[in-house]
């Protein structure tokens, strides 16, 4: 990701945040105030988001300094030091919430998908994340979840071609869906059918798609699936999928679970920013 991309992002942010001044900063603390600041873990997991929670304050003041004592990835415990700053005061300020909103969530998405990382170890499935995380913040809740440990599933809709229960529907079928893509589609477009039954898996596979999903089955049904499909495609499963049924459906032999919940409805992970030292 480069500064620009995230730039932007930062800046759509911030703009919300501060259309002209902070009232309360820009009144109370004295325009030549330096102070130093601690970013603060306040519980366990895996952190994600530092870097733009930093960029966050130096777009506000490039005269802010810091140091790292985390990257993003690292395992953190509750009362690691992640990064101290030291700068202008009220920039500090102003920017503690947006900063500490990008690196909050971001860690809790890193966090929930270590965890489903950890559920299914010892399988051969791998955990994703799906097309449902929160307007504007798609890349970076993607690369949380590879921070986590996850992989990504497309990221939008120019990535691959995913025939979903709709699409079958109103173009008539599986197999019809299949052959007009095939004919329209470049030859390093991927294509991944969405099935509903077995019926439509034993479709799906006669029809040669790459990457067949198993929408909202239950894991029985998911195991005859596998054993149907065997290693002439990838199986996705997903729909539905909680910590608690996690292994199971792992267990099933799919090579891929896909969890919206990593990105739409994640916890954000705590961690606060503290003024350790004021100077002026």
């Amino acid at each position: 990701m480069t500064n620009l991309y995230i730039d932007q992002i930062i800046k759509t942010a911030l703009n919300e945040d501060i259309n002209f001044l902070d009232i309360t900063t820009d009144y109370l603390i004295e325009e030549t105030s330096v102070s130093t600041a601690d970013f603060l873990a306040k519980s366990d997991g895996i952190l994600c988001g530092i870097d733009i929670a930093l960029r966050v304050l130096k777009l506000l003041d490039s005269n802010i300094e810091f140091e790292k004592h985390k990257n993003d990835g690292d395992e953190i415990k509750k009362g690691d030091i992640i990064a101290q700053v030291r700068g202008n005061t009220r920039s500090i300020l102003k920017g503690e919430r947006t900063a500490l909103n990008f690196v909050q969530h971001l860690s809790g998405v890193a966090t929930a998908t270590h965890k489903a990382v950890k559920l299914v170890e010892g399988t051969k499935a791998v955990i994703a994340d799906t097309r449902k995380p929160l307007p504007g913040l798609r890349v970076l809740q993607k690369y949380a979840v590879v921070c986590g440990g996850g992989k990504n599933h497309r990221f939008n809709l120019s990535d691959a071609a995913m025939i979903k229960d709709n699409h079958i529907d109103a173009c008539g079928g599986i197999a019809r869906a299949v052959e007009k893509l095939r004919e329209k589609a470049g030859h390093m477009v991927k294509i991944e059918v969405e099935t509903r039954n077995l019926d439509e898996v034993r479709e799906a596979l006669k029809a040669g798609a790459d990457v067949i999903m198993l929408d909202n089955m239950d894991c029985e049904t998911m195991r005859q699936a596998v054993e149907i499909v065997g290693s002439r495609a990838l199986v996705e499963a997903s729909g539905g999928i909680t910590d608690e049924s996690l292994r199971e459906v792992a267990e099933t032999g799919v090579d891929i679970i896909s969890i919206g919940a990593l990105t739409h409805s994640v916890k954000a992970l705590d961690i606060s920013l503290k003024i350790s030292r004021k100077f002026v």
